[in-house]
Formats: structure tokens, sequence, C-alpha cells
């Protein structure tokens, strides 16, 4: 408190002392306060009446106007409005979007440099204070349990270019926002068919199995087939005595997908046909990790001659898609039955199919794609959508998914190792360019031929980056980079190859912080944890082990 004493005479002591004691904070709220708005008036009075019984003579004019000079100034300093909140530029974006009210006092806590206004000068810095972990609003709000789905547009006569009629030109680099919507909701079928394996991975090899539940992301659809591959290995029989805990991860065959067909009529109507999905797990088991290295390319059985004749894949894949198992047949052969049967159910509708997988997943997924193709007479649109894919077959192959205009979408982590594997690198397209500009492409063709691992990849490729992301540590391990929700996490943010992590990116962080915690930044999970505590003591509940992951 300034003292202001000092400064008068003492005949005017007594008259200062009565003033100040008057001075009544009790309604008046400063603009410093955080917690108060509007300014309200300060009474003086009790000052005149306190002021006739304690002033035992006259005052000067003079020393009596300096005072009231004095005490005035302080009250105009005190009434001081902050200068008006200035408007922010709105971000360019590929989508609409509405923050949620935190209902938080947006004046609390405000420094020097947020007064300073600079985003509204350099949008760069802007964009760094969006993605700072300081910027609590927008984290809690992508931990948030309730889900903010970004708005699905009306894909209508356009659904034929999201679902690769033209292989997604123009669409991938910068990536559209409706094609980013519809890349993420098929991953998340992908991970409706994890957590339905994973629920209950066992399963009894001495009895016909019953239709499995499956959660499904998007209501709109149905599950009408469960999907089983086998492995045409098996362990010997010692390792049951060895490690009789193993249980499900050393049967031969085990739950790997499902079939799902959109059954409401508006979005059908949304998306311009009605869509039928195929979605395939990645490794689980231990025998599908034995399939996987059995990376020798093999023949496919092909009833044409020509280039599609030269066709090869894994072993190890193709075992796990065409061998039957006891008591279930071939995942080849559920997957046409169903297909066959769904197309004859909604005969004259116009149908799509959609099949999608991640890691082992992508792979029979595009062994799929390549059946389906040619196993009925006017058969509707075949895309792929596969994520973490390793490579599948040789050149002879991705000519024979050309021919057959199978479309494929490679959704790819730069630091994903799994996508360079198996094989050598001698098929990817980059090294074949040259190698044929240097006229040795005879020598590509001869290596292609003969080389029992000379992979090539298929389809259009959309690359997205670990080091891209705000979150995540640039250094993540492996499993991060390989992970499911990483990758979704991924697309969600991206806008283009030139372009930093979208800002306003809606898929909840949850999920992401439960399976790859270890690979996120420190100060994020840090931020996150206090920001968990602080709503689990404010409203005294618990976290669910699973929260919603919206689609964007």
């Amino acid at each position: 408190m300034m003292q202001f004493g000092s400064t008068l005479s003492a005949h005017n002591l007594n008259l200062s002392q009565a003033r100040r004691a008057s001075f009544s904070f009790k309604n008046y709220t400063s603009p410093l306060n955080p917690l108060t708005r509007t300014p309200s008036s300060c009474s003086y009075s009790a000052a005149a009446s306190v002021s006739s019984q304690t002033i035992s003579r006259k005052p000067s004019s003079i020393s009596t106007e300096a005072t009231r000079l004095h005490l005035s100034n302080l009250d105009k300093l005190l009434q001081t409005q902050p200068p008006p909140k200035t408007q922010l530029d709105p971000q360019p974006d590929l989508e609409n979007y509405k923050d949620q009210n935190t209902g938080s006092v947006e004046n609390k806590g405000k420094g020097l440099l947020e007064g300073l206004n600079l985003a509204r000068l350099w949008p760069q810095v802007k964009a760094a204070e969006e993605m700072s972990p300081r910027h609590l609003n927008r984290l809690q709000r992508l931990l948030s349990k309730t889900g903010e789905y970004s708005p699905r547009n009306n894909l209508g006569t356009r659904w034929r270019e999201y679902h690769g009629s033209n292989n997604w030109a123009g669409l991938l680099d910068p990536l559209d926002g409706n094609l980013r919507r519809e890349v993420v909701r098929y991953g998340e079928f992908i991970q409706a068919a994890y957590h339905s394996f994973h629920s209950n991975p066992a399963m009894s090899a001495e009895e016909a199995q019953l239709p499995r539940h499956v959660a499904l992301p998007d209501r709109s659809y149905k599950v009408t087939k469960s999907l089983y591959a086998t492995s045409s290995i098996g362990l010997p029989d010692w390792v049951d005595d060895v490690a009789p805990d193993l249980g499900w991860m050393t049967q031969r065959s085990s739950w790997i997908g499902y079939v799902a067909v959109c059954d409401d009529k508006r979005e059908i109507s949304r998306m311009g046909r009605r869509d039928i999905v195929i979605a395939f797990r990645g490794t689980s088991t231990c025998l599908e990790w034995a399939e996987n290295l059995r990376a020798q390319l093999i023949q496919m059985p092909s009833t044409e001659g020509g280039e599609q004749a030269q066709a090869k894949v894994e072993c190890g894949f193709l075992s796990l898609y065409k061998t039957r198992g006891e008591h279930v047949p071939s995942l080849s052969e559920s997957v046409v039955e169903e297909v066959k049967r769904l197309m004859e159910q909604y005969k004259g509708e116009t149908l799509s199919i959609t099949v999608t997988g991640h890691s082992l997943g992508a792979a029979i997924a595009l062994l799929v794609g390549d059946e389906l193709k040619t196993c009925a007479e006017e058969m509707p649109s075949v895309a792929v959508f596969s994520f973490g894919g390793p490579r599948v077959g040789n050149r002879g192959f991705t000519k024979r998914m050309d021919d057959k205009n199978v479309k494929v979408l490679r959704i790819v982590n730069s630091q994903d190792v799994i996508t360079r594997v198996p094989g050598i690198f001698i098929g990817e397209g980059v090294l074949e360019e040259k190698l044929k500009s240097a006229k040795v492409g005879g020598f590509v063709d001869m290596i292609d031929r003969n080389m029992p691992l000379a992979y090539s990849h298929v389809g259009t490729e959309l690359r997205v980056d670990t080091k891209m992301s705000p979150y995540l540590k640039p250094n993540a391990d492996v499993a991060c980079c390989h992970d499911l929700e990483a990758y979704l996490h991924l697309v969600d943010g991206f806008l283009a190859s030139n372009c930093p992590f979208r800002e306003n990116a809606k898929r909840s962080l949850v999920r992401l912080l439960q399976d790859q915690g270890s690979n996120v930044k420190k100060l994020y999970t840090s931020k996150a944890n206090n920001l968990t505590r602080l709503k689990l003591e404010r409203e005294g509940l618990q976290m669910a082990s699973c929260l919603p992951s919206p689609s964007s």
C-alpha cells in the first residue's frame, strides 16, 4: 500500500487518512484481477462525514486540491481498461471446425508476449503457439471423452474418385479433407478387428465357429461374415510340453477379420453407393509370424499367359490366404463366397468393395483384391486401403493388379521399416527407372525372373512421417512407427508434404498415450497427466480403458 502522508501538510494529514480509510474496494473490480471484468465506481460518501467530524479547522485550498488530484490520478490508474482483444486471423485449412469452449478465463495468466499478439503479425508464431505444450485448452480437447467428429460431406457423384478411379490424382498432396476422413474411417474398421480378436483370441479346434461380435466404429455398417486364416505349418508337439501356456499363440487357425456392409439409407445416400468393407488385422500369433518369415517368392495360379503368368507373391502370405482349417474354410473361399452372396442380395444397386488391412492384413488385402476382381462378372469397383503393409509380390504381380484395375492406396510411414521388407530393393521404382535409363532394363527383367527376393510395391502411395507430429518423439521406436493408431494420428494431422502438422486435427490423443506413451514427448505426457488428474478430481470419475477416437 502506497503511503501518502509524507506528501501532505500536517493540517491535512487527518483529511488524507479519512479519505484513504473511506476508499472502499469492496465493489471495485480491477482489470488486473483476472477473476473480474467490469469495474465499479468507488464510494466516497463516508469521506464527507468523517472529514466533518475529524477536521477541526478549514484546510487550505492549495493542499486540498493537491490531495484531490493525487487521489484522482490513483483512481484513474486503477480504472484503466485493458486494450481491446484483437481477433486472430483464421488459419487456412481444408475443413471447417468449431473448437469447444472450455469456459476458462481468457485473460488469466496472460503474459506480456501474448499481449503483444505476435501471432497476428507472423502466422508461424501462431502455429507454434497452437502446437505448444502450454496450449492446454487444445490438449484438453484432444483428451476429451467427448468425440468431436468432423462433418462427413456428401460424396455423391464423386465417390468413384475417392475410391481410386483416377488413382487419387490431385487428392494426396495436399490431402483432400474428404479423402482424409475416408482413410481414417477405414483404418478404424481395422482397429475394430484388432479389438475383437484380442478380446477373445482363443479358437476351438474341435467344433465349428459361431459368429463373432465386432464392435464397429460406424453403426451404419453391420457384420455379415467372420473370416479365419490358417497356417500351413505347425509347431512341433514338444512345444506344447515345454510351453503349455502359449495356448492361442500356437493355434493354426485364427480369426483375422470380417466382412461388413453399409445398411443405413442416409449413409448410402451420402456415400453415393452401398459399400462392402473387408477388414483384416495384423500379425498376432506365433504361426502368423512364422509365415511372415517365409519370404521366398512363389508362382501365383493364373489362367492367363504373358506377364501375368510371371506374377509371384510371398510364400507365407499366400499360405495363410489359401490354406483350409479343420473346421473353417480357407480365407480365399470365405471372402469370395460372402461377396458373391452380398452381390446377389443387393443386385441392381450401386456397390463398391473396400478391402482394408494393417501390416499382415495389408498384404492379405492385396491378395483379396486380386482375386475378387475376376471372381464374378460385372464386378463392382474394388479398392484396397493398406496401412503399413510389407511388399507382397514381384513386378509381375504389380502388373497383374494394374491390368485387373484393382486400385490400391498404400499409407506409408517413412520411419516404418516393415514397409521396406521383405526382399531386396531392386524392384523399387526409383532404382528401376535409373537402370532402365542406363539401358540395362534387361538386367532388371532378368533379376525379376530369377531372383527369389525381387519384390515390388503395388499401387499409389500416401507418405506420412513420424517426425511431422508435434506430439511423437522424432526418434520413436520401431513399434510406434508401425502402430496403427500412430498411422491414423499422422494421417489425421497430414496437410501436405511441405506443410506442418494440421493444428486443428480432431483425433483423440488418449489411445495414442495409452498404446505409445513412452514415444510421446514428455512435455505432453506430463501435461496430459495433470489435465487428467484435475479432471478426475473435479468429476470424481475414472478414465475408461479405451476412449472413442473420432473420425476426421
